[in-house]
């Protein structure tokens, strides 16, 4: 792992590195600007983005500012990047997302504001052509991602920008499809290869903020909860892309539905019967049959749907495939009555069979559900004498 902060010597040298060959292309300029400034979301706002006066992510009305800037000549690569959009329809997902960031270059697109005077701002990286400004806020936060890599000569940059997927929310979905790509061709670097949206945890319809105090503790939601239920529950339930609702009974209810009654279910009737019937070993396995070939079968494509889920950022659909295998694997057990094979001796390779079959397509689903519940997953794994 990597802790890096925007204060880092190297990144200052990156940012402006690349502003100063941006500026020396004559793409960046001085000039007097007034405007409506939000403070929270530290830009300047159109009129067209207000709401009832008010920025509509903060409810609050911005200022009126006037004074000299410098200015990225932003307008210069419209027409490039509609051109991108239109071409790549995978660049940005979900789809929609990029629809509508088509639907905002269709309006003349603005050059930005990337400086402040250092009158009024005392922090930031110095502009290396002014002295007297420092650059705010796109050039400093955004080029992070790669100063972080080492850009431009680093093994890093080298190895992980060709593949680079930002993760974003749907809030700075501008800075990040429009600002972001612009900035990136005006220095001369590579674009980044996808841009994923995903949308808003939101309370009564409106999204966390901590400017509207209706956050959410995730650490007393943790203790309530446990860690890997919260986890499991925020990707199952939220289809990415889409903002979802957040309430302690929907997250207790996706608990005791997934979870609890069904893979929960699951792990303990499997361990049980094997630990009663076999001495606590894992049961001999006889010849399989047309109902655990058929079960292979769902297991082998849902392993495979599984990924492909994961590759396309819908983990809500591959925790629900997840869930679905569990409960193929309960109906199994329900369909072959092990508890009564135990009764005659000539049914115990059949026994072995099924107890066997169960163990080993719950040994697969613990293996889906181990990145989104490390903690629990290990536990499971110890109770089926997979060590670690």
């Amino acid at each position: 792992d990597q802790f890096i902060r925007t204060t880092d010597s190297e990144h200052k040298a990156c940012v402006q590195q690349i502003l100063q060959k941006i500026y020396d292309q004559g793409e960046i300029y001085l000039k007097e600007y007034e405007g409506l400034y939000c403070i929270g979301c530290e830009r300047f706002l159109d009129e067209a983005e207000l709401e009832n006066g008010n920025c509509p992510d903060h409810q609050t009305p911005p200022e009126l500012y006037k004074e000299q800037n410098y200015f990225f000549r932003m307008s210069a690569y419209q027409e490039w990047l509609a051109e991108e959009l239109k071409q790549n329809e995978n660049w940005v997902y979900p789809g929609r997302y990029r629809n509508e960031l088509i639907q905002l270059l269709k309006d003349p697109l603005q050059d930005l504001c990337i400086s402040r005077p250092k009158s009024r701002l005392k922090w930031g990286i110095e502009l290396p052509f002014d002295k007297n400004f420092v650059t705010y806020v796109w050039f400093d936060a955004l080029l992070n991602y790669a100063s972080a890599l080492d850009w431009p000569d680093g093994e890093k940059f080298k190895k992980f920008w060709p593949h680079v997927h930002h993760t974003i929310g749907k809030d700075i979905l501008k800075t990040h499809g429009i600002y972001w790509p612009c900035m990136l061709k005006a220095a001369g670097m590579p674009i980044f290869k996808k841009l994923v949206v995903h949308g808003h945890w939101v309370v009564g319809g409106s999204k966390m903020s901590k400017s509207l105090g209706n956050v959410v503790d995730p650490l007393a939601m943790k203790d309530q909860l446990g860690v890997d239920a919260l986890r499991y529950f925020l990707l199952r339930d939220m289809s990415f892309g889409e903002d979802s609702n957040f309430t302690e009974e929907l997250a207790v209810t996706r608990y005791n539905g997934d979870l609890a009654n069904n893979f929960g279910n699951l792990m303990n009737r499997s361990i049980s019967m094997s630990r009663k019937n076999f001495q606590g070993c894992v049961p001999p396995s006889g010849k399989a049959g047309d109902q655990e070939k058929e079960l292979h079968e769902s297991f082998s494509k849902g392993v495979q749907k599984c990924r492909e889920y994961i590759v396309k950022f819908q983990p809500h659909r591959a925790l629900e495939h997840v869930a679905l295998l569990s409960s193929k694997v309960n109906k199994y057990i329900d369909t072959c009555k092990p508890w009564t094979l135990t009764k005659e001796e000539k049914d115990r390779e059949r026994l072995g069979t099924v107890l066997y079959t169960a163990l080993d397509m719950t040994r697969i689903i613990v293996g889906l559900l181990d990145p989104v519940m490390p903690k629990k997953m290990c536990e499971a794994r110890k109770n089926l004498g997979l060590g670690e």
